[in-house]
């Protein structure tokens, strides 16, 4: 009879074979290709649009070689996933977030092995997740005082390089500086600052810098532990915090709430997992849920938008005397939605007909109104680049947006 030690070998080599061979795929991922354009501000060239194009008012068409299947807005930078699964990124590369050399103003192709399904970007990084459930991460971290680090302290990585997981990664979601990746047995784990609670496994006591363990315990990624040995189906993130969902159904949340973009009722930051009572709801199914830097959007399996949050600017889409938010709130003035996605200030809600609307701060042209200012309730965008084209999927960064499209077929 084989010894424990040799019996736990096996078990391990026959799980690290089974993870080669299988494909993770999650449900929001992107399947269908598509081609990008881009509107709002781009002075540090994260518009793809060369040099000289500082800011869009309305959406353009950017060129890249290949169909796209996913994008992703950044802080100040972009990444795309074509429909072979290779990453292009154009933008700001200060710490390295394009994980690549070359022009910044224009996309530039980053080489990673392996087939890429889904990518995430935060404010100085980039994370990647393949087909076998590995992840790669470059670019940096940061806190209120500058950077921490990548998966080293104080080191940031210009190229990709892979995180060790003890399992494959099914979905990986970032805010502005840090990262949360799912597994396939369910199980959460996070990376990056926690100083507003938004790690989920890190007491207040070390959130700044790691406290007297350091910044490996911030950079490392670790399990998020929750009570129950509750497992999860999803996970989306804010700038600043996390919502999970769970098997059952139920939403866990962790991070800043100072606004109540959790729905907690309080305004205290989470540094733990709590269940967010707030969206027990046993009539439907929370299916989407996106953050920005104080408000959050999320879609029920009716394909109803809510907001909850942070008020100013429009950002709820409740209209002007709207105050701010404890509890999911819905959004009028919107059909049924696919998706919804948040800016910093701005939010937006993917139709079922294919159509994008678009609600808050209008400063930085990313509602592709062509003005400055803000819109209070959902509005249509216009633009001839949306004629005869169903949006797919809207990422919004810090001063940009990206929409990905597909032209409609005519039938003859």
């Amino acid at each position: 009879m084989p010894s424990n030690k040799t019996q736990t070998k096996r078990k391990l080599e026959t799980d690290e074979k089974d993870a080669k061979k299988m494909r993770v795929h999650h449900g929001s991922h992107g399947t269908k290709t598509g081609h990008i354009l881009v509107l709002g501000q781009g002075d540090v060239g994260q518009l793809g649009l060369g040099e000289d194009i500082m800011e869009r008012k309305k959406p353009a068409s950017v060129s890249l070689p290949e169909g796209i299947v996913q994008v992703a807005a950044g802080g100040m930078h972009t990444v795309c996933v074509s429909d072979s699964g290779c990453i292009y990124t154009f933008g700001c590369n200060d710490e390295g977030a394009l994980g690549r050399e070359g022009s910044e103003e224009v996309p530039g192709k980053v080489v990673l092995e392996g087939k890429v399904v889904q990518v995430s970007a935060g404010d100085s990084h980039t994370a990647a997740l393949s087909d076998d459930g590995t992840v790669h991460l470059w670019g940096c971290f940061r806190d209120n005082n500058g950077v921490i680090g990548l998966l080293e302290p104080m080191k940031k990585c210009t190229l990709p390089v892979k995180i060790p997981m003890p399992q494959p990664v099914l979905k990986i979601v970032s805010g502005n500086d840090h990262l949360v990746m799912l597994t396939v047995g369910g199980d959460l784990y996070s990376s990056g600052c926690g100083e507003q609670g938004q790690l989920g496994r890190v007491p207040e006591l070390f959130a700044d810098r790691g406290g007297r363990k350091g910044l490996p315990r911030l950079l490392i990624p670790q399990i998020v532990k929750v009570k129950g040995k509750v497992k999860f189906t999803d996970v989306f993130c804010g700038a600043y915090f996390t919502f999970a969902v769970s098997k059952e159904g139920n939403v866990y949340g962790f991070g800043l709430s100072n606004y109540h973009q959790l729905g907690t009722n309080s305004i205290k930051t989470s540094f733990a997992p709590i269940k967010l009572s707030s969206f027990k709801n046993s009539t439907t199914s929370w299916v989407d849920f996106s953050g920005g830097q104080h408000h959050t959007l999320c879609l029920d399996g009716e394909g109803r938008v809510h907001s909850l949050g942070r008020a100013e600017y429009g950002r709820l889409g409740l209209g002007q005397a709207a105050e701010e938010k404890s509890e999911p709130t819905i959004v009028p003035g919107l059909g049924p939605s696919t998706r919804v996605t948040c800016g910093a200030s701005v939010s937006y809600a993917v139709t079922k007909e294919g159509s994008v609307y678009g609600w808050g701060m209008g400063t930085n042209l990313q509602l592709g109104t062509g003005e400055e200012d803000d819109e209070w309730s959902p509005l249509k965008m216009p633009g001839k680049q949306l004629e005869n084209r169903t949006v797919l999927m809207v990422s919004s960064g810090g001063q940009h947006t990206v929409l990905l499209v597909k032209d409609n077929v005519q039938e003859s």
